[in-house]
Formats: C-alpha cells, structure tokens, sequence
C-alpha cells in the first residue's frame, strides 16, 4: 500500500446486502478517476473470497451483513491479507459494532449518511494506512473509541505539543468553535485555525474526532466522567 501521495488507481471492493446501496456506491465510485471497483459482494462470505481473488487496496463494507458479518469478515481479511484497508459502514445506533469492527481490523468507518466527498476522503486516507473517523461521529461513540482496544497510533514517534497547543486542544476536546475559541484565548479566528491544523497534522489526525480520540488516548485530555 502507498505510504505517499496516492498514484495511479486505489483497487477497491465494496459489500453490502442491499442492491441499492451497492448501486449508489457504485455511481458515486464511478465519478472519480483515480478509485477502480475491482469487484462487489452481498455477503460477508463472498467478500472474503473476492478479496483473496482480487487482493484490493481497501475494502468498503456494511457491518450487518449475512452468511458472514463485516467484523468476521474483516478479522479474516487481516488475517489473509493484512495490509488490506477495511472501512466499515454503519448506521447511526450501532456504537457497540463500530468499536468491534475496528478492533477486528478496519483502520477507518463511515455512517451510511456519508456525502461523496466524505468517502473519497475516507478512501484515501485509508489507503495510506492511516485512521479514518467520520466526520458526523458522536461525543459518546468517540469516547468510545479512545477507550477501546483501538489504537493506531502506538507505533508512531509521539510529536511534542507546547503550552498554547495544549491549551488549544482541550477547548477543542470541550466542543467549543473556533469562533468561541478565540474570543477566550485573545487571538483571532484565523489564528485559531491554524493552530487546529498545525495539531491535526501532528497528530496525523483528518478531522476533530480524530483529533479528540488522539489526545484522550495520549492523556493529553481527560474527559469528565
């Protein structure tokens, strides 16, 4: 998988048990020239032989799927073929699975409600072997997830954070905006700004979810309990 800039096509694999959603998947991959559909599956089952056959860069799938699950599909996708990228895709009430499909193995998850450019985004930053969080996630799923078994982070080298970049990170983690930010910091917004993504690109975070699991999962904050 490339470490880099993406180059040349990603090769994907989609699955899901409903035609119709396959179908807009389908449509949505289709407008974008540098993602190849290689293959589809309805099951969990058939997803695993498709992935050995065609050996995708990464792997869209519904959690809830029959024959085989997503989660069981995606620990015997890792197991044949760790360096696959899984995103799952779930619906907004199923917490508990999203938790468990990233710790069988997908590096990132989207809801169904995700916009095309949300699953461009997530494709490619999964395909450089980097987490991807939804961008609709809640403060509760979030929680959960700094505190579950999930933890992409730990090989990488920690970067060093100063005083104000703390102090910027924990109002972010509080759910505050920019805007909001600013007035009790005494900068402007577009300071503000630059600060949030200087952090996120320290991290190696896509957005503020990243953002807030990163820092509860490296104590650099401590949500009330």
């Amino acid at each position: 998988m490339n470490q880099g800039t993406t180059t040349g096509d990603i090769h994907i694999i989609i699955a899901d048990d409903h035609e119709i959603f396959r179908d807009g998947l389908k449509l949505m991959i289709s407008k974008n020239p540098g993602i190849k559909l290689l293959a589809e599956a309805a099951n969990g089952a058939e997803l695993i032989e498709l992935v050995k056959q065609h050996k995708p860069d990464v792997v869209i799938t519904d959690i809830k799927m029959p024959i085989k699950d997503g989660i069981e599909a995606a620990k015997a996708i890792k197991q044949a073929l760790p360096e696959t990228g899984i995103i799952g895709f779930s619906m907004f009430d199923e917490d508990d699975l999203i938790i468990e499909m990233l710790e069988a193995g997908a590096t990132g998850y989207l809801l169904k409600n995700a916009d095309k450019e949300e699953v461009i985004e997530a494709i490619e930053t999964v395909y450089r072997e980097e987490s991807y969080y939804c961008k609709n996630t809640s403060k509760k799923l979030a929680l959960m997830i700094a505190k579950s078994k999930y933890h992409p982070y730990i090989k990488k080298k920690r970067p060093e954070f100063n005083e104000k970049e703390i102090e910027v990170i924990h109002h972010i983690c509080q759910e505050q905006t920019n805007k909001e930010m600013a007035e009790q910091l005494f900068m402007s917004v577009r300071t503000v700004e630059g600060y949030r993504l200087r952090i996120q690109e320290k991290m190696g975070v896509k957005n503020t979810v990243g953002l807030v699991i990163y820092a509860i999962q490296h104590d650099l904050f401590k949500p009330e309990k």
